[in-house]
């Protein structure tokens, strides 16, 4: 991610003067823009799920609109996601207490609408200051819960990150290389690194091909996220170098990738 492009927001916010206030003020900047705006507890996780913000700005009480900001930050702890963005809140509310349950769903920081000098500009200001701090966070389950999963919720709980991931990379589950790829990562974070070359052939052997049917595959569902999808997206997502020969990853560097990028936040 470069720090020159527009910070990727979403609003929820039911007041409709508060949401003209925020897109005006975002409307004559150059380092923050708004991809999505609602007053839907639901629809702005949905908004995040296929717009990939870096930052929410969730209103708490949302009166007038659909859900509250705590259905959305509920929802959002549940939800596999590649990237999560950073949530900061406005609110009326000064309860200390009800402060302290928004922080432990990792809220970054409250705002009170009725604060001393509060304004939308005070909020896009504080945002890009978290942004090279903060942005761009892998979600994972605590480590509490981690220690109460079975073998088989894990690999399932593997398996949706993997998906996430995918899905967020824009590669089509109408391509047979996505299946492949679902299962190549999920063999290569169960592998020791010496073993990781094996991992093709085991998938030759499993499905009764050939090596390179299983190569070429997997090849054109990363060749076709990379060509059809927005590059923005893509370098905030996959972070290593990509070869210009190809102008893609190949599929040994994208699988490593995605099983060291995994398995460190598992």
């Amino acid at each position: 991610m470069e720090d020159d492009k527009p910070m990727r927001l979403i609003l929820i916010e039911d007041d409709i003067a508060a949401c003209r206030v925020f897109t005006d003020r975002a409307g004559g900047r150059t380092d923050v823009a708004f991809v999505g705006v609602t007053g839907r507890s639901d629809e702005g996780l949905e908004y995040v799920k296929d717009k990939l913000p870096e930052a929410v700005i969730l209103d708490l009480e949302l009166n007038w609109g659909s859900g509250s900001g705590l259905d959305f930050l509920e929802a959002l702890q549940k939800t596999e996601l590649s990237v999560r963005p950073i949530v900061v809140v406005t609110t009326r509310n000064r309860s200390e207490l009800m402060q302290e349950h928004l922080y432990s769903y990792g809220v970054e920081w409250v705002f009170c609408k009725k604060q001393a000098g509060y304004s939308p500009e005070m909020v896009l200001n504080h945002l890009v200051k978290l942004r090279p701090y903060l942005s761009a966070r892998q979600v994972g389950l605590s480590p509490e819960l981690r220690t109460l999963e079975t073998p088989e919720e894990l690999r399932i709980r593997i398996t949706q990150r993997i998906d996430a991931e995918l899905n967020a990379i824009g590669i089509s589950p109408r391509f047979k290389g996505r299946e492949l790829l679902q299962e190549a990562i999920l063999l290569l974070i169960g592998k020791e690194k010496k073993e990781f070359d094996t991992v093709f052939y085991d998938l030759s052997v499993k499905h009764k091909t050939h090596y390179n049917n299983i190569v070429r595959n997997i090849q054109a569902a990363i060749q076709s996220a990379w060509q059809n999808n927005d590059l923005d997206t893509l370098e905030l997502l996959y972070t290593a170098p990509v070869r210009r020969d190809i102008g893609a990853p190949t599929p040994t560097e994208f699988t490593h990738y995605y099983a060291n990028k995994i398995r460190r936040s598992i």
